[in-house]
C-alpha cells in the first residue's frame, strides 16, 4: 500500500495526486511539488490516502517538502507582480485598440514564465503586445485564449441566488447543461432568469435534473386522459415533488389525484374531436388550390362578359 495527497494549485481548481513519500502533511498544508511547469506550490485538499500499488498511475511525483516562510514570501511577491503585470497590459491593449479582454495574470512559482489570460470573440494578433510584456517583465510570456466560463471561475462573483459563485467557491469542473433540464423542472424559459453570469445557462441545472426525472417516471404527462374512480378528464398539471397532478373532468371542474392512485392502464391520449361534414366541406374551398377551382367554374356569360370592351 502507498499513500497518496490530492492537492489543488487554485481555489476549486482540479485535484492532482501526489505520492507522500517521507513527507508528513495533512488538509490544508502548503506543499511544494514538481510539476510539468516546474517547481510549483499547492495546497493538500485530502489525504494521507491509502492506495494499492496496481492502483497508481505511472510517473507520478512525490511531494518535496512543506512550504516555508521564505515560499510563501515568493508567492506574495508573485501576486504583486501579476496586479502589476495586469494593468500594464491593459495599457497596452486600449493604446493598440485590441478587441480582446484580458482576465487574469498568473506567474509561475519560479517566475520562469508569465501567462495572460484573455477572452475574444475570434483569433487575435497579439505578436506586437508580446514584444511590449516581454521587455518589460524580462520573462518568458504566454498568451492564453479562454471562454466565457472559465472567466467567470477566474474572476468570481455573485449569483442571482444571492451565493458565491459555484464555479469559483467549489465546482472544480464544469458539466454540461442543457434546457431539457429547465424544462424538466418546470422553469420559466426566460434567459435573464436560467443564465448565469457568464451567459451559459445555470450549472445548478443539472443539480437536481436526475431526481426530477426519478419522481416524473410514475407520473402522466400534461394532456394525457386519466380515469381514476369516479374522475374522468385531461391531467393539465404535473406537481412533481408533491406526486400529484390536476384533472380537468368533462364539467371543467378541477380535481387533483395522488400519483401512487393512478395506475398505468387507466392513461390514455386525449381523444381528438372530429370534424364536422359542414368544417370539411369548407376547407375545400381554402387555399389557392380551392380558389383555382372556382375560377374555373365561372359561368359562361362572365367570361364573355369580360372579353366585351366597351366602346
Amino acid at each position: 500500500m502507498a499513500k497518496i495527497a490530492r492537492i489543488q494549485f487554485n481555489t476549486a481548481g482540479k485535484l492532482y495526486d501526489f505520492a507522500l513519500g517521507k513527507t508528513t502533511v495533512k488538509p490544508g498544508d502548503r506543499v511544494i511539488v514538481e510539476t510539468e511547469r516546474g517547481k510549483s506550490i499547492g495546497q493538500v485538499v485530502a489525504g494521507p490516502i491509502e492506495v494499492d500499488d496496481a492502483l497508481i498511475p505511472e510517473g507520478i511525483k512525490q511531494i518535496q517538502r512543506l512550504a516555508e516562510a521564505a515560499d510563501l514570501a515568493t508567492l506574495a511577491a508573485n501576486t504583486a507582480k501579476e496586479k502589476e503585470a495586469h494593468k500594464f497590459c491593459l495599457t497596452r491593449i486600449k493604446e493598440r485598440g485590441m478587441d480582446m479582454k484580458l482576465v487574469r495574470v498568473e506567474y509561475l512559482f519560479d517566475g520562469s514564465k508569465a501567462i495572460f489570460y484573455f477572452t475574444a470573440d475570434g483569433r487575435v494578433d497579439f505578436r506586437e503586445l508580446v514584444k511590449d510584456l516581454a521587455h518589460a517583465f524580462h520573462t518568458r510570456i504566454e498568451m492564453r485564449q479562454i471562454g466565457v466560463r472559465d472567466e467567470s471561475k477566474m474572476v468570481g462573483g455573485i449569483g442571482i441566488c444571492g451565493r458565491e459563485l459555484c464555479c469559483s467557491s467549489y465546482l472544480r469542473e464544469f458539466e454540461p447543461v442543457s434546457v431539457k433540464m429547465a424544462k424538466e423542472q418546470n422553469l420559466a424559459l426566460n434567459p435573464s432568469k436560467i443564465s448565469g453570469q457568464c451567459g451559459r445557462l445555470l450549472c445548478c441545472l443539472s443539480y437536481e435534473f436526475d431526481t426530477y426525472c426519478s419522481l416524473r417516471k410514475g407520473l402522466p404527462k400534461c394532456g394525457k386522459r386519466v380515469q381514476c374512480g369516479c374522475v374522468d378528464g385531461e391531467v393539465v398539471k404535473v406537481n412533481v415533488l408533491q406526486q400529484t397532478v390536476t384533472v380537468r373532468t368533462g364539467d371543467d371542474s378541477m380535481v387533483t389525484l395522488n400519483g401512487d392512485e393512478i395506475s398505468p392502464e387507466n392513461v390514455s391520449d386525449r381523444v381528438k374531436k372530429p370534424q364536422g361534414k359542414g368544417e370539411q366541406q369548407g376547407d375545400k374551398g381554402k387555399g389557392p388550390q380551392g380558389a383555382g377551382k372556382q375560377r374555373r367554374n365561372r359561368p359562361q356569360d362572365v367570361k364573355e362578359r369580360k372579353k366585351e370592351k366597351p366602346q
